[in-house]
């Protein structure tokens, strides 16, 4: 396995959630990387990437209210959401950014988050 995403959960709009993505193999250190979500009847979408530098890119839908950070020490890669919305909802997966790299990681269960009042 080389991310353990976790952190979901059901929130009400306006909520906050901090999602996680562990790295046993501390693998995410060497990649530039991403959150993707899928939501129900939709195509998986990137919403935040991170490069090995540090620079970061959202989608419009999320820009002010997400922000992915990465502490290499643990080998994690964080998403702060806030101020949730209904269109939120999805499986949140991390993996390596498919802006940078062509190889993807086996993907894992993701963690579901769930805004709904």
């Amino acid at each position: 396995v080389d991310v353990v995403e976790s952190g979901g959960g059901l929130v009400h709009p306006g909520g906050s959630l901090r999602l996680s993505c562990a790295s046993p193999s501390r693998v995410v250190n060497f990649y530039a990387m991403a959150w993707y979500r899928q939501a129900p009847g939709k195509q998986r979408e990137s919403v935040a990437s991170i490069s090995r530098d540090g620079e970061t890119v959202y989608t419009d839908s999320v820009k002010g209210r997400f922000t992915i950070s990465k502490d290499s020490g643990s080998a994690t890669v964080y998403l702060q959401m806030n101020t949730l919305q209904p269109e939120d909802t999805a499986i949140y997966y991390c993996n390596t950014d498919e802006r940078v790299h062509n190889q993807r990681f086996i993907w894992g269960q993701g963690t579901q988050v769930t805004v709904s009042s």
